[in-house]
């Protein structure tokens, strides 16, 4: 069976509209996810180094101006600064702290300020990376 070219031509002339929509439309999820995943990278990054009864240690980077989500600890936390830079706790009644962490420093956050519900926020220009041991036994 033989098709009439002039119908084809028609035929792919009409594809072309149709093919053009869809072109427009990837590139319109295409540019959504892009937008996406770099506001996933803006975030913090937490990555579990090792665990055992006695501890929890991982690494945390924050970027800068992309608070955290408002949060507690359970346990006391020594924080050494792999990238420091400097913080600025927010608590939930208002009031806030800014630390300073220097670059290959450690700090001790005690349970009792880790029970207040705060959010942390990177004020800096760069992100600051952490290394996060909670002592999961200590009083």
């Amino acid at each position: 069976m033989a098709y009439p070219l002039a119908g084809s031509l028609d035929n792919i002339g009409r594809m072309n509209i149709p093919l053009t929509r869809t072109a427009f439309a990837l590139a319109i999820v295409l540019t959504l996810c892009g937008m996406l995943t770099s506001q996933q990278t803006s975030q913090a990054q937490r990555i579990p180094q090792f665990e055992n009864d006695a501890v929890k240690v991982w690494k945390t980077t924050v970027m800068p101006n992309a608070p955290l989500a408002m949060h507690t600890h359970d346990h006391p936390r020594v924080i050494v600064a792999l990238s420091g830079g400097t913080m600025k706790i927010v608590n939930e009644d208002g009031t806030s702290e800014v630390h300073k962490w220097e670059t290959g420093k450690a700090y001790w956050l005690s349970l009792e300020e880790g029970k207040k519900r705060h959010a942390d926020a990177n004020v800096g220009d760069k992100p600051i990376e952490v290394m996060v041991v909670e002592l999961k036994n200590a009083k």
